[in-house]
Parts: C-alpha cells; sequence; structure tokens
C-alpha cells in the first residue's frame, strides 16, 4: 500500500515539473513571438499553449480521476478527463484560428523576423521542452507517458524553428516564416479535430470499441447454460475504463450454486477487457424481459 501510493506521488511530481516548465515558457514563446515578429513561434506558442493545458488537467486529473465514487457521481470521476479534453480541444481551434488569420495574409507580404531572437528561443525551447520530457520519461502511468509523447513533439517543433531560423540568417526568404506556421498550425487542427470527434463520441455514449464489444458478446454467448445475450451495452468513462450492462437468457431453471459458477466463468471470460463496473442481469426460460419495449441491441 505504501509503494503504490508513492508510486502515485512520483507521478503527480513529474507531471507538476512538466506543467510548471510548459506554462512558464508558453509564456515566454507569446513575448518572444511578438517581440521577433515570428508567425512561426506564434504558432508554437498556441501549440504549447494547448500541451500546457493538457498536463496542467492531467495533472489535476490525476488526483481528482482517482476519486471514489459518492452519491452524487456514482461512477466515480474519471468522466472528468473528456471535460478536459473538450475544453483543450476547444481553446486549441480558437488559437489555430487566430495563428492562421495572422499567417495567410503574410503568405502575399512576408515580414522578415529577428532571426537572432528565432535562434535564441528555438534553443531555448528544446532544451526547456527536451527537460520536461526528460523529466517524464521514468514514469510508467498511461497519463505520463501521453504527455510525454506531447513534449517529444514540441522537442521536434522547435528543432523545425532553429533550422529556420537558422537558413533566414544567410537567405532573404521571409516566406518560410509564415508557411511554418501555417504548417504547425494545420497539424494541430488536423490532431485536434481528430480527438476532438473521439471525445465527443465518447461523451454521447457511443461504443468505445466495437470490436472490444464483439469479443464481449463472443465470451459471454460461450459460457454454459447461456443461449442469447441482448441489452447489450457498453460506453466508457474515460476512453479507458468501460462500463458494461448485459441481459444474458438461460437456456434452464439452473440452481443457486449454478448461477454463482456461472458468474464466476464469467468474471474470468471479460478480466482481460478494460471494463470499470459491469451488470450482468440472468433471465429464465419464458421469463419477460422487462426492457424489451426499450430498445436492443
Amino acid at each position: 500500500m505504501h509503494d503504490h501510493a508513492h508510486h502515485h506521488g512520483s507521478s503527480g511530481e513529474r507531471i507538476a515539473w512538466a506543467f510548471f516548465l510548459n506554462f512558464g515558457f508558453t509564456i515566454i514563446e507569446f513575448i518572444g513571438g511578438w517581440l521577433t515578429n515570428s508567425t512561426a513561434i506564434m504558432a508554437d506558442a498556441v501549440h504549447d499553449l494547448g500541451d500546457s493545458l493538457s498536463i496542467g488537467l492531467a495533472w489535476i486529473l490525476e488526483k481528482t480521476g482517482n476519486k471514489k465514487a459518492d452519491s452524487v457521481f456514482s461512477y466515480g470521476y474519471r468522466r472528468f478527463s473528456l471535460l478536459g479534453s473538450l475544453i483543450n480541444g476547444l481553446v486549441l481551434i480558437a488559437g489555430s484560428i487566430w495563428i492562421l488569420s495572422e499567417a495567410i495574409p503574410r503568405l502575399q507580404h512576408p515580414q522578415m523576423p529577428v532571426t537572432e531572437g528565432m535562434l535564441g528561443l528555438a534553443i531555448f525551447g528544446v532544451a526547456v521542452n527536451g527537460f520536461a520530457a526528460w523529466k517524464l520519461s521514468s514514469g510508467k502511468t498511461l497519463n505520463e507517458r501521453i504527455l510525454n509523447w506531447h513534449l517529444l513533439e514540441d522537442v521536434l517543433g522547435w528543432v523545425a524553428v532553429l533550422i529556420v531560423s537558422i537558413v533566414l540568417m544567410f537567405v532573404d526568404w521571409p516566406i518560410l516564416d509564415p508557411l511554418l506556421s501555417i504548417g504547425f498550425t494545420l497539424f494541430i487542427l488536423l490532431n485536434v479535430v481528430r480527438n476532438l470527434r473521439t471525445t465527443l463520441r465518447l461523451f454521447l455514449q457511443a461504443v468505445p470499441d466495437a470490436e472490444c464489444l464483439e469479443g464481449i458478446r463472443d465470451a459471454i454467448l460461450s459460457m454454459p447454460h447461456i443461449s442469447n445475450v441482448h441489452h447489450l451495452h457498453c460506453w466508457s468513462l474515460d476512453g479507458e475504463h468501460h462500463v458494461l450492462t448485459a441481459h444474458a437468457l438461460l437456456d434452464a431453471d439452473i440452481s443457486v450454486q449454478e448461477q454463482r459458477n456461472l458468474k464466476h466463468l464469467l468474471a474470468e471470460a471479460l478480466a482481460e477487457y478494460p471494463l470499470e463496473h459491469t451488470t450482468i442481469e440472468f433471465e429464465f426460460k419464458n421469463e419477460r424481459c422487462r426492457d424489451s419495449v426499450k430498445g436492443d441491441i
């Protein structure tokens, strides 16, 4: 028990480190982008703002999401992570639209950025994001692994800014700056829209994984005495932990002990699936399903 608590404490501490580093540097980026007149740096600042939000929400949800169920949230607090994902996505879309509105007009009238400032910020960006990624690289939780990929993307983004700033020191191609910012922004929008689509589907309680649901159906039907399964419903709390309910029709009026054995077999068969809450109701032959008029799959 002590080791488990220590592990989560270390995880929260690493995520906190990454948050403060990333958020502090994001503020520097916005100021630096304005001073250097670089839309590429401003675009990366919006990207880092999104990552700061992701890390900050992950830090909060590391604690909130693990709170036990209560009389208000009977399934617990894991679903709060979906809310965080939705807020993060909307902020990134708004920021990306603003960057595009600044960068696209500059394609016709490109302005030379302050290349020395770009170079300095790029070196600083690689160092800060690289250190934050290194801090999270020792983490084992899913949150830390996902956030680490975000930070590694940031490092690569700053490497691109570094290369462009060096090129601009030797050639007069100011159009490279808005082109780079548009490229960054479109990449962000592509990923954000894809994640938002997934988040909205989960909010609307769509089946998180159709293949997983079919596997669950087959596992239930493979059990002895179960001839049919209906009202099979699966939705997700946070994209990782799912809820399952089902009605299983029995082919005979089996004894209480046989029902206990069957429940044990079902628990073993479904253990491989990411199910946080499972409710399976047995129905006997010739018993009318009380939910039959409410729809079925």
